[in-house]
């Protein structure tokens, strides 16, 4: 029994030695320190940088008209289609205009009638002069003819006033083009009562834009009211970012508005593919002013839940140098660059390749970029 022990235990030694002599060995040096990661380094410079606000603005023709009914009643035509070019003068629509066409007959009856009366007391005044000039009538008839006839003419002068009035208003039934322009959207149909109420109730029949150059329409806050003014530089971009156009406030109200607290500012822009509709929405970015600040590549900035850090490569002594990773403040971005307003100077050697694999103090060998 005990020669089956000594024989399991020499195999048990043999199987471990043979083991230990499969393992590589530990490199010579190993537990001495990292080697440093090649990373690429940029020099953080001050550059220009614009100090902006972004707002909405809406861009508008410089000449654009909204058409409202002067009058009330139902539409009886529209003549015009949305985007159709039309000249000044043009029918665009019709309001039945039978019950007004009727008042302007009545009053056209009412006006010949005393135009009759005129006729008449005029006719009689005369033959009065006459009379008194020789001696048959007294000054109280003649003085009474005349009040008759004066009376007469000014019942008549009303009157057909009145008419003209009506007739004047008789042309409202009809709706035309105010000038050459393009029709925007109609969004009334025939049998719609429309009226003239104005305000948030107001029946718009549509819009006619006579095209050329456009404004954007700018509500600065009333806290900047006193850094806006007349050659501030703007930029106009669209909806997903892109640059449309740069341009200058060339209009800045001197009244708030009350409804959205803010000081209108217009600023001149060009009719372009992009923008080709009235009441657009688009973004203004109002530059304020430049100033300079340190600037970095976009790939430098890594970012923790809400924090912003970079690294940048720091020496530690003879010659060796670590990754320190400091937290920033990001400002505007700059095409592929964000300028920083807190976290970094400059000269500070800006880490800007391999940044997902460092760690804080992990040994790194900058090449400068």
């Amino acid at each position: 029994m005990k020669r089956v022990y000594f024989v399991f235990a020499f195999v048990l030694f043999l199987a471990v030695a043979g083991c230990q002599k499969d393992q590589p060995k530990a490199p010579a040096g190993a537990g001495a320190g990292m080697q440093a990661m090649p990373v690429k380094t940029v020099a953080v410079s001050l550059q220009p940088v614009a100090q902006s606000s972004e707002y909405m603005a809406t861009v508008k023709s410089r000449r654009s008209a909204t058409i409202l009914p002067q009058v009330a009643g139902m539409l009886t035509s529209i003549r015009v289609h949305s985007g159709e070019h039309v000249k000044a003068g043009q029918v665009m629509m019709t309001i039945d205009p039978r019950q007004q066409q009727a008042t302007v007959a009545s009053q056209a009856a009412t006006e010949q009638q005393k135009k009759a009366a005129y006729d008449f007391d005029n006719v009689q005044l005369e033959r009065q002069k006459k009379l008194f000039a020789a001696g048959v009538t007294s000054k109280e008839a003649l003085d009474q003819a005349q009040q008759a006839y004066d009376n007469a003419k000014a019942d008549y002068e009303a009157s057909r006033g009145t008419r003209d009035m009506q007739e004047q208003l008789l042309g409202y039934y009809t709706i035309k083009a105010p000038f050459d322009g393009v029709v925007g959207d109609i969004p009334v149909h025939v049998g719609d009562y429309v009226a003239p109420t104005m305000g948030a109730n107001s029946t718009g029949l549509t819009t006619v834009d006579q095209g050329g150059d456009l404004e954007a329409y700018i509500y600065i806050p009333t806290e900047r009211a006193g850094e806006v003014h007349q050659g501030l530089a703007v930029e106009l971009y669209d909806t997903a970012g892109k640059l449309l156009e740069k341009s200058k406030i060339d209009f800045v109200s001197p009244q708030v508005d009350p409804s959205l607290q803010g000081i209108l500012a217009k600023a001149p822009v060009h009719r372009t593919a992009e923008m080709t509709r009235n009441a657009q929405l688009i973004k203004a970015k109002v530059i304020w002013s430049t100033k300079p600040m340190p600037v970095i590549p976009v790939l430098a900035v890594t970012r923790r839940g809400v924090q912003s850090f970079v690294y940048v490569a720091k020496a530690a002594g003879n010659g060796k140098f670590v990754a320190d990773q400091l937290p920033v403040t990001l400002g505007d971005s700059i095409e592929n660059s964000y300028s920083i307003t807190s976290g970094l100077k400059p000269g500070d050697q800006v880490i800007v390749s391999s940044t997902q694999f460092l760690v804080n103090g992990m040994p790194v060998m900058p090449i400068p970029g």
